[in-house]
């Protein structure tokens, strides 16, 4: 007979699983936080709770990997006899694998809902409980932790099902006569497919791979991009993939031994067991060279002695307590209970004051809504069940209310099915190719609800002395709040230097905002603030460009034809703000995204330190 050494460095699974020594897991994290902390705090814990996350979990749940050691002691070693190597093996591929990715499984399946909250989110950035700008930013990596979580849901899922795979298969072609209890199989050599598909884990299981499969394909950017239906309606999918995983847990597959003391592993069970075939371990022969004695007449020095111990009942199994319920249900509870608060929030509509169709295919709604109040940076979900009965889609705010006036806006760019329809029934079809001039319409709109407000980085965009905020294209809107409130009083906020760049491919997307920007640049010439804002202006395409600089001729000066030259602009902004602290607020494509993540990590000479944000609109 065979007994697993666990303490042994080949047999310890979390060793196995973490592969690292303490001192090369502190390196590998001073690296991550070198490469990936500067500018965004959030990177380098990301990059820990993933890497790290197999060996603390493998090795974090002592109760759970005591009880598969011992069933798996008992089943394997005591019954067949088998080689310590190929016991082992077996047990790491099948239930130990398993175990530990489950582990892994129930923790991003809790901590992948609270990214989700976005009302408690909104909450903890505005409250005053909240003081640090670093934690601030942190809630900001809600949406990358919220991917991370589902990346790692997948990666950990295929381990999952491999696993069970192997259980399947090694249940079947190991089945036991003596330990019926323990396996899964009915009999010797059952079809495996029969496992997966006649029994509740298998069935549910199998249920959770199809809705998981579904999900990622959705959510890829192509998909998102051009057919937004399909990726809103497959990932509330969601609530059926939890309905599956507490019922995938209600099976019992795995079972540990509760009567350890009078049925330890390895026992010999003499009510089962004649003295014909019992075979001695070796080296309790060379130590006792007198031949057993014919019967059990001498039990007792038997029991007594330390190589052999013999069984005093049964063994009894008992299925593994549901552990995944205790992980789910309380972020489960809470996101449900957020999502009717947020119902009940927004069961009134808002009431349209004017839809303002603008050149590129743009659209702004001008709404008021009783007692709305809302941050400037912040965004709005648009709710028209005239359009989908279902959909809800993120908008950024243009337009905040304030004191004096209840009007708050949001601009719309037409890409995509929903917002297609969305136009059609507020703007009809001779208003919706207008060029430079906005046309304003009058009528009756269907019924409108928005839920929020919800938070976003760009609300640090205020609280930094000096700003530098990057548009491309569309990614302008978030910044059109920040200008629409400095318009009103910028006295109250932290900020004093304001850098504004905006890239835009046609000259007609400057209309969106072109009076907006002389306005804010009127305003403080006369207030004898000219440095507070810089605008500049960057087109790609030259069509046009006499018309808008013969209309607002403020732009003229500030209107720049070709792409920024980012390294000399950095370079600029530290040398006039030297020894500041430069917050760089982007919203725009990937590339203009890296490209000042980039720069912002780069030291400088004149001791200014940028720190990076970022806000996707895809």
């Amino acid at each position: 007979m065979c007994t697993l050494d666990w303490s042994h460095p080949i047999c310890n699974t979390t060793v196995l699983f973490s592969g690292l020594t303490v001192s090369q897991r502190l390196k590998s994290l001073r690296e991550a936080w070198r490469v990936w902390g500067n500018g965004h705090p959030g990177h380098a814990l990301l990059q820990l709770f993933f890497c790290q996350m197999p060996g603390l979990y493998t090795g974090w749940n002592p109760v759970s990997s005591t009880s598969l050691n011992n069933s798996v002691s008992s089943s394997v070693c005591g019954s067949h006899g088998l080689s310590c190597c190929q016991d082992f093996w077996r047990f790491l591929l099948g239930l130990c694998l398993s175990r530990a990715s489950a582990s892994v499984l129930n923790l991003n399946c809790s901590l992948i809902l609270l990214p989700m909250c976005r009302t408690l989110l909104a909450y903890l950035r505005g409250s005053q409980k909240v003081p640090s700008r670093r934690t601030r930013r942190l809630l900001d990596k809600s949406r990358t932790f919220h991917i991370t979580c589902g990346v790692t849901i997948c990666i950990f899922s295929g381990v999952h099902v491999a696993a069970h795979l192997v259980n399947a298969l090694s249940f079947s072609v190991n089945y036991s006569e003596d330990f019926v209890e323990l396996n899964a199989a009915r009999y010797r050599d059952e079809d495996p497919r029969k496992l997966l598909f006649t029994t509740v884990p298998g069935l549910t299981g199998v249920c959770m791979v199809v809705v998981l499969f579904l999900m990622i394909t959705a959510s890829t950017y192509a998909i998102r991009v051009s057919n937004y239906d399909i990726f809103w309606y497959t990932h509330n999918l969601f609530f059926v993939f939890y309905m599956l995983l507490m019922l995938h847990v209600s099976g019992g597959l795995l079972k540990y031994q509760t009567n350890l003391d009078t049925h330890p592993p390895g026992c010999i069970n003499l009510n089962r067991t004649s003295s014909q075939n019992i075979s001695l371990p070796e080296y309790f022969s060379e130590h006792f060279h007198e031949p057993f004695p014919e019967g059990f007449s001498k039990s007792e020095e038997f029991a007594q002695n330390t190589f052999v111990k013999i069984c005093v009942e049964e063994p009894r199994f008992q299925a593994n307590f549901p552990q995944t319920w205790l992980w789910i249900s309380g972020p489960l509870c809470l996101y449900c209970a957020e999502r009717l608060y947020r119902y009940i929030r927004s069961n009134k509509p808002v009431t349209i004051i004017s839809v303002i169709s603008h050149p590129s295919d743009v659209m702004e709604i001008r709404m008021v809504k009783e007692n709305f109040k809302a941050r400037p940076g912040q965004y709005i979900i648009l709710h028209c069940p005239s359009v989908s009965a279902l959909e809800n889609h993120p908008f950024t705010l243009t337009m905040c209310p304030t004191e004096t006036k209840a009007t708050f806006g949001v601009h719309l760019k037409i890409v995509g099915d929903w917002t297609e329809r969305f136009r059609d029934l507020l703007l009809p079809p001779s208003s919706q190719d207008s060029e430079i001039l906005p046309f304003i319409q009058s009528r009756n709109y269907p019924k409108l609800y928005i839920d929020g407000p919800f938070g976003s980085p760009f609300e640090e965009s205020l609280n930094y002395e000096v700003s530098l905020c990057v548009a491309g294209g569309i990614g302008v809107t978030p910044f059109a709040s920040i200008l629409n409130t400095l318009l009103d009083d910028w006295k109250p906020y932290k900020l004093r230097r304001l850098y504004f760049i905006w890239v835009c491919r046609d000259i007609q997307s400057f209309c969106w905002f072109a009076d907006l920007l002389c306005v804010l640049h009127n305003k403080f010439w006369q207030e004898n603030r000219p440095d507070y804002v810089n605008i500049q202006l960057y087109l790609s395409r030259t069509d046009g460009i006499q018309r808008i600089g013969e209309k607002y001729h403020i732009l003229n000066s500030r209107l720049f034809i070709g792409r920024p030259r980012w390294k000399l602009l950095f370079d600029e902004i530290a040398k006039c703000n030297r020894g500041k602290t430069v917050g760089v607020f982007c919203c725009g494509p990937n590339s203009l995204s890296k490209t000042l993540h980039k720069l912002s990590n780069q030291n400088n000479s004149y001791g200014t330190r940028f720190e990076y944000n970022k806000e996707s609109f895809s």
